[in-house]
């Protein structure tokens, strides 16, 4: 799927939605891994639709009152248009607001926390080469890695480590999980070098950490932009 396509079809929202097919869903997941403005999109959308879903449950209440009050009460029908309109002109500020305001407040506080992202799904890194990363000092940024599954291991352990041979544990994976692209978060602080992304897999969540075997170790280099 092209960016395009995503942004004329308003993918984003419908995915936010639930609304698109299982094939769309994988083609679009595809393309916004690498496409920071959809991203974007997503994280405002989900934003949108979470107030939504919050002044109809709130809509919902004020209908269950209204349902309560006794049959034929002369206050209550005189109650129910003075209360409908209001309603209706509340829904259509929201909805004004959250186009002009909201929406793209959201979008710019998703993109404030937005990781720069690479890759280590490259080729030859698993072997000895290493890839590149060139980012500020103290800069976090996010790496994008593919776990190696096999049906003889139940549960995946990746730790980080960095220059010095410091381990960062991160949390572990069940199989179904880890066969999915996963990003790792990287925080080097002032610590430029060499780092490694090392995956282990064991038979169950009962097996002795101590005995994982590894199954990759993704190398990779960080130099600072000063």
């Amino acid at each position: 799927m092209d960016h395009n396509e995503a942004v004329r079809q308003q993918v984003a929202v419908k995915y936010v939605l639930g609304e698109l097919p299982q094939a769309e869903r994988d083609s679009f997941e595809e393309h916004y891994f690498d496409c920071t403005e959809c991203a974007l999109d997503m994280q405002a959308a989900a934003v949108f639709a979470e107030n939504a879903r919050n002044l109809l449950r709130q809509e919902a209440r004020g209908a269950d009152v209204r349902a309560a009050a006794p049959a034929g009460s002369r206050w209550f029908a005189w109650f129910k248009p003075v209360v409908a309109v209001p309603a209706f002109a509340v829904l259509l500020l929201f909805v004004a607001y959250q186009n002009v305001v909201t929406i793209p407040r959201a979008r710019q506080e998703a993109a404030s926390r937005v990781l720069p992202m690479y890759s280590l799904i490259a080729a030859n890194t698993r072997g000895s080469d290493s890839l590149t990363f060139k980012v500020r000092p103290g800069e976090r940024f996010g790496l994008y890695v593919d776990v190696p599954t096999d049906t003889a291991y139940r549960v995946y352990l990746v730790r980080l480590v960095d220059p010095a041979g410091h381990s960062e544990v991160l949390p572990s994976l069940f199989y179904e999980e880890a066969q999915k692209t996963q990003v790792v978060e990287v925080n080097p602080g002032e610590r430029s070098g060499s780092y490694q992304v090392v995956v282990s897999g064991l038979p169950g969540l009962e097996s002795d950490p101590a005995k994982a075997t590894i199954l990759a170790t993704m190398k990779f280099i960080i130099e600072f932009n000063r």
